[in-house]
């Protein structure tokens, strides 16, 4: 007998609170045997900067094109920066089986400068992923020459942008279809305004609070089609004067056919820029329900994600927030307007003791909805001599979604190796050896990155890479329906999310019960929309624009370097 959806989302919150599991724990830490072979170093001498605690992330890519996801980390280094030392950013090459050769000096991808978060995606057209490099101090653009290798063209591209930044998205926020960037800045902060904060009676010093420094501007750089980039914040109307930004996220998220932003600021209210078409914006956050939370107030938003929490077709928002603050959940009901479901989800007391950075949402157990992903840890080593309730090294979580938007938390022994306390930055999701289960490569600080296989469950799934027409190749800003076994899934193809980091570039569903028949709808970011019937599980798909689907082998687990589509 065949189980409806909803049965089968209950069967599974039944096995998990009777002390069940998927033949062991989910997430398995592969680093060693993956070659995956990266520390962060934050460069502090003691005098608690803060730049030092916010880093880093990275991005996910396929820039030799073989179709393997390949993974590029973010170093910070020395502070006060100097270029002349430090181990710099690293890019490692998937050779198809999940593992990785680091392929830093002979790609010219080892930027030297003080990282925070990176975003990938193919910036200036020409049909491969370039990296921007979100930096405290001038950003770095190294563009994809096609060969294997990549060029520093930051100054004469117009993307260096000089502020603390943070997290970047691409967009096509004007409907040209190029690629413009929207880069997120955090604080006006340098060493000649550095302060020494101290907790209780003075005995205490920890790194100073953002309230005490100036906002950085975010920035929106229109692509002019020739490899430059002009600065349109203010003819877009994207003017921010009070945000401290630390995550961003770029889909339509109202569903009208343009791409909108939302921005998580720390302290400050978040943003909503809903776009008006013709390249302007109008921020809508306090109309929406999205700036602040049920009660009214600010937090301090870290990372930020959206997609379809509760299978409505909406698109929803979840945002990372300080320890003591929750992390927050708003679910879209009529279009743009939001409300706080963090405590009815089953969140709200699930996230007070942790501070929540890097955060995805994604089906991690293949059964047909959207659980969510954070890395935890605090900004202060000791963090515990003014709360002892507090820790600086912290688990990461993965919360299970019941198909209706509630929540429970995997205990941590079924979580596994990631259950770890750590102090949790950046996190990538990642196929990283195509067998249709999502995996995680997370950036600590000042700690090792590590990669963690899911060996969760093995439901059915389906995956898709777009490919449009030029200058968008990559189809940034599409939407992509499944529907399988009568249930429909939406998402959108993204570059930039979580924290200071972008994911894998592949649309990605679980299918729950078993399902060998999948009606695929996409609307390209021009509106056109196209439809494949029937197209067989458990595969990759490459979609391209007018052409009938490519499918390549089944993937194995026992030869996981085969990528289907390719």
């Amino acid at each position: 007998m065949r189980l409806s959806v909803h049965k089968y989302h209950w069967l599974l919150v039944l096995a998990l609170s009777s002390g069940l599991r998927a033949d062991g724990p989910w997430l398995v830490d592969i680093t060693t045997d993956s070659g995956l072979d990266f520390h962060h170093e934050t460069g502090g001498d003691g005098h608690l900067y803060l730049p030092e605690t916010m880093g880093a992330g990275g991005c996910v890519l396929d820039f030799d094109g073989d179709g393997a996801m390949d993974i590029y980390l973010v170093q910070s280094g020395n502070f006060p920066w100097n270029p002349e030392i430090g181990p710099g950013n690293r890019l490692f090459r998937n050779l198809g089986t999940g593992t990785f050769s680091d392929v830093t000096e002979k790609t010219g991808t080892g930027d030297r400068r003080y990282g925070q978060g990176a975003v990938c995606g193919d910036i200036d057209g020409d049909g491969d992923d370039d990296i921007l490099v979100n930096n405290f101090g001038p950003n770095t653009y190294l563009r994809n020459r096609g060969d294997g290798t990549f060029e520093d063209v930051s100054g004469r591209s117009g993307l260096d942008d000089p502020n603390w930044s943070t997290s970047a998205a691409l967009l096509d926020a004007d409907s040209d279809g190029d690629l413009d960037v929207y880069v997120v800045n955090y604080l006006q902060y340098s060493l000649a305004t550095h302060r020494e904060c101290r907790q209780g009676q003075g005995d205490v010093v920890l790194y100073c609070h953002p309230d005490l420094y100036p906002a950085a501007p975010d920035h929106l750089f229109a692509n002019q089609g020739d490899g430059t980039f002009r600065d349109d914040s203010l003819a877009a109307n994207l003017v921010d004067k009070s945000g401290k930004g630390l995550g961003v996220v770029a889909t339509d998220i109202d569903g009208d056919g343009l791409v909108d932003l939302y921005v998580a600021n720390d302290s400050t209210p978040n943003f909503l820029y809903h776009n008006l078409g013709h390249g302007r914006f109008e921020e809508t956050g306090l109309f929406a329900g999205v700036s602040f939370n049920e009660d009214g107030r600010t937090e301090a938003g870290m990372g930020v994600d959206a997609g379809d929490i509760d299978g409505d077709q909406r698109f929803d928002l979840f945002v990372t927030n300080l320890s003591l603050e929750s992390n927050t959940l708003y679910l879209q009901g009529a279009p743009n307007f939001f409300t706080d479901a963090t405590r009815p989800s089953g969140l709200q007391n699930l996230s007070l003791p942790v501070l929540g950075f890097g955060t995805d949402l994604l089906d991690i157990d293949n059964d047909g909805d959207l659980d969510i992903v954070v890395a935890n840890g605090d900004l202060h080593s000791n963090v515990q001599l003014f709360n002892d309730g507090l820790s600086w090294k912290q688990p990461g979580q993965i919360f299970l979604n019941d198909g209706r938007g509630r929540f429970s938390e995997l205990p941590g022994a079924d979580v596994g190796d990631f259950a770890t306390p750590r102090v949790g930055r950046g996190t990538l999701t990642v196929d990283l050896d195509q067998d249709g289960r999502l995996d995680l490569v997370v950036s600590y600080n000042q700690d090792r990155a590590r990669a963690f296989h899911n060996e969760g469950p093995d439901g059915a799934w389906i995956g898709f890479r777009l490919t449009d027409r030029a200058p968008n190749h990559s189809a940034i800003g599409a939407r992509i329906t499944a529907v399988a076994a009568g249930r429909s899934q939406t998402a959108s193809v993204m570059a930039g999310s979580g924290y200071a980091s972008s994911s894998d570039p592949r649309v990605h569903f679980g299918l729950g019960p078993a399902s060998d028949s999948v009606d695929v709808e996409v609307t390209w970011p021009d509106g056109t929309a196209q439809r494949w019937k029937s197209l067989g599980s458990r595969a990759y798909y490459i979609l391209r624009r007018g052409e009938a689907p490519n499918r390549g082998s089944e993937p194995s687990r026992l030869d996981p370097g085969q990528c289907a589509g390719e």
